[in-house]
């Protein structure tokens, strides 16, 4: 601990502030910057014959002003060089030698980290951003000058200049134009280059951290004789949540503030799980997930005094000041409190239970949501009254949502201290049972504090003991689903699986001709694939009629199956069908129960056709032929892995368990509505002859597509193949199984002995006519189904 003199009389008592810091801001910016890396380089590979295009546009472009490309190569060389040298200059007279000491560290490392980079690179490791970087020339994939220079001009952060970051990036782009021009270097090389450095930079500027600019607690008190207040002592004592300064200070008059200080270097701070939560989460909220100093000092400001204005007893906000550019204080009466957190269990009586919901009953009928009850915002005085501190957390004019999310959250963190039936009787008591109804869709776990879920996963039984309740209180209350998450976190896996699969189908068209595909397909054989695929709907039609005791009309039916082809643009081949004909079934009038009975009985029946059919299929071809389909090594040990994988997950209980559940969850009902459809022999049939139409129109529709080619299958060996495919791509969990579908049925066919190319042709026409091609008319059947109430 230190202590600073502030005035003649006033010390303040605060750890030594570091002289350096890292700021997360930095950190923030390094990553980003990597971010739009990975996603340049990835564009630049797909693009790669219109950026060779550009270039040879602007080769022919630099012929024909010759005089004009040696004008801005010299102008850009020497300038690249002369700028930096005179803001270093410029520092060193301002005695800001440490900053260009730092630049000159980023410098180093930009030229060792291009060179080495680039030298693994040219050695081959990976030839195609090789080739991609350098034109297949002989040049630097990444220029080792400007890397330095980006990386120099990034870690002395020359951007806070106006005037030297105009000179210095009209600099980098006349070098960049010369360089360009006289093929020295790529266009995805050089903004490859740029951004490898601006990533050193930040990396650097974070490794050694930067000067600490953070106003000491001397400029806390003269800011606040500023405000007329008098102070006679100052002490740091610990700080917010947030990690925002918190200072308590004497005044003269006897009484006390306390003070809260806001860094500029930590409105940064927590940005990736405040981004995350604003991503994922539905909350009704108008705060920016990045807010300026400016805007977190008005914000907190208006919401003291919305609360105040509101009669809830909190901290009387005294007054506001800026601290020079980099900080900002709000300066609160202080009140000698204890958090509910240090309150023990046993003294939380029915009195203050009714205190605590009666304060935030009055922020409620202001619309003010607080966003953060839990104990260490709830506190009590000398006298036992509750006061709501931390008002920063908050919103004015809140929706309906934010204030159902804080009934939500203040009942679980009281269950948790006093258990779910005192905590329902006392919020009931003074906030009403129709309040506690309307925050029933809202207990779940994704909607509660950081430190409400951490103590949830001890108390596992708390939230159902609240709904339980909570329906005890309002039996016949109708509760509307509220979805909080916009997705769950494996919806990423989907979607960096769907970009894998994008990027390999890109891959493989760029090897064929698409226009020749389609031109060069014999027409007979391409209209029976595309008969082949419409049978498909209608089958899946009369399948899903069979399996439903109930009658269904087919032609909606069937609109509904165009319906599922379209959701599969979105959401992996097994998941979109499940849950649209779940959903239609429910809008026909049957219970949810029964309708996920009737779609997990077709599900399974398909599953046990598709086994048969490939075990029949798989045994004729290989009584009729030798050597027409024989599996590779590769195939064998694939199928030697997923038995692997079925015995661990069979054998370790855990998973045993979590697979059981599940599988329990979804055919729970199956046997009872399978015996539903057993009692009608009409019903067998049509369900029977629906499921064998599918996989028949699908087999067939890839053989009249091998066959559109020239191409010569037996029709059993192309069943094999098909059966084999789509249980991969079933399995894979990206949309419609993009990427995995047509790799395994391309890499079947090639096996069975078609050529490369043939076969890529006839599983790009497939898909064409099976996944791309009813993606219109299962838009307008979806936005029908929609607008007539049957999805």
């Amino acid at each position: 601990m230190a202590e600073s003199r502030a005035d003649t009389d006033v010390y303040v008592v605060e750890p030594l502030l570091p002289q350096r810091l890292r700021r997360p801001s930095d950190l923030l910016r390094f990553f980003a910057t990597l971010a739009v890396l990975g996603a340049v380089i990835l564009l630049a590979l797909v693009a790669k014959q219109t950026l060779i295009g550009l270039e040879a546009d602007v080769k022919e472009g630099a012929e024909l002003v010759p005089l004009l490309s040696r004008i801005a190569a010299f102008l850009g060389g020497a300038a690249v060089l002369i700028v930096p040298t005179a803001f270093a200059v410029e520092r060193v007279f301002h005695r800001d030698g440490l900053r260009v000491a730092e630049g000159l560290i980023a410098a180093i490392i930009g030229i060792a980290g291009s060179f080495l980079l680039g030298q693994w690179l040219v050695a081959g490791n990976v030839d195609d951003l090789r080739v991609l970087l350098t034109g297949d020339r002989k040049i630097e994939p990444l220029n080792t000058l400007l890397t330095s220079v980006i990386a120099y001009a990034t870690a002395v952060r020359i951007s806070r200049r106006p005037t030297w970051r105009m000179l210095m990036w009209t600099t980098i782009a006349l070098y960049i134009l010369a360089f360009f021009s006289g093929r020295q270097i790529t266009l995805p090389s050089a903004i490859v280059t740029v951004l490898v450095g601006m990533a050193i930079g930040y990396a650097t500027l974070y490794g050694v951290g930067s000067p600490n600019t953070r106003p000491p607690g001397s400029a806390v008190v003269a800011a606040l004789r500023k405000l007329s207040f008098t102070p006679v002592s100052a002490r740091r004592i610990e700080d917010d949540h947030q990690g925002s300064r918190r200072y308590a200070i004497g005044l003269q008059d006897g009484s006390s503030l306390d003070v809260t200080v806001l860094d500029r270097d930590r409105q940064v701070a927590g940005l990736p799980y405040r981004l995350w939560r604003r991503i994922r989460l539905h909350s009704e909220t108008r705060r920016r997930a990045i807010r300026s100093l400016r805007a977190e000092l008005e914000r907190e400001a208006l919401m003291a005094y919305a609360a105040q204005a509101a009669g809830a007893s909190t901290p009387r906000l005294l007054g506001t000041s800026e601290i020079g550019t980099e900080a900002a204080l709000l300066a609160y009466e202080h009140i000698e409190t204890r958090p509910l957190d240090e309150v023990p269990d046993e003294e939380i009586d029915d009195d203050l239970l009714a205190q605590i919901w009666e304060q935030v009953g009055l922020l409620q009928i202001q619309r003010l949501a607080h966003r953060r009850l839990t104990g260490d915002s709830i506190h009590l005085d000398g006298a036992g009254r509750v006061v709501l501190t931390d008002a920063r957390s908050g919103e004015i004019a809140a929706g309906d949502l934010l204030l159902r999310l804080d009934v939500a959250q203040l009942l679980t963190y009281l269950a948790l201290r006093v258990g779910p039936e005192r905590s329902v009787r006392a919020a009931a008591a003074v906030m009403g049972a129709d309040a506690l109804a309307a925050a029933l869709p809202l207990l779940q776990r994704i909607a509660l504090t950081r430190e409400t879920r951490a103590a949830l996963a001890k108390a596992k039984q708390v939230l159902p003991g609240i709904r339980e309740h909570i329906v005890a209180l309002k039996p016949q209350g109708k509760v509307e689903e509220v979805r909080l998450e916009r997705f769950r976190p494996r919806t990423l896996i989907t979607i960096i699986a769907s970009t894998l699969a994008a990027y390999f189908l890109l891959s493989q068209l760029s090897q064929v001709n698409v226009y020749q595909v389609v031109t060069t397909a014999n027409w007979a054989w391409s209209g029976l694939a595309l008969v082949a695929s419409f049978v498909s709907f209608v089958a899946a039609a009369l399948m899903l009629r069979g399996f439903v005791p109930e009658n269904l009309p087919l032609w909606r039916t069937v609109l509904v199956q165009f319906a599922a082809s379209f959701v599969k643009l979105v959401a992996p081949a097994a998941v979109g069908g499940v849950a649209i004909n779940t959903r239609y079934l429910q809008k026909r009038g049957i219970t949810p129960a029964s309708a996920v009975a009737s779609v997990g009985a077709s599900q399974l029946i398909m599953l046990i056709f598709h086994i048969a059919l490939l075990l029949l299929f798989a045994y004729i071809t290989g009584s009729t032929t030798n050597t027409a389909f024989t599996p590779s090594r590769g195939l064998v040990v694939v199928l030697l892995a997923v038995a692997l994988l079925v015995v661990v997950v069979l054998g370790v209980p855990p998973l045993r368990r979590m697979v059981t559940a599940r599988m329990s969850r979804l055919f729970s009902n199956v046997l009872p509505r399978l015996l539903d459809v057993l009692q009608s022999p009409r019903k067998m049939i049509e369900a029977g002859l629906g499921t064998l139409m599918i996989t028949i129109a699908f087999i067939v529709c890839l053989d009249a597509c091998v066959a559109a080619f020239g191409g010569q299958l037996s029709f059993t060996t192309v069943a094999v193949v098909y059966l084999t495919a789509n249980a991969i791509g079933s399995a894979a969990p990206t949309p419609g199984g993009l990427g995995a579908v047509e790799g395994a049925l391309a890499l079947g066919l090639t096996v069975a002995g078609l050529p490369a190319e043939l076969a890529t042709s006839a599983v790009l026409l497939h898909r064409l006519l099976t996944f791309w091609l009813p993606v219109l008319p299962g838009w307008a059947s979806f936005t029908y189904l929609q607008r007539h109430e049957a999805l």
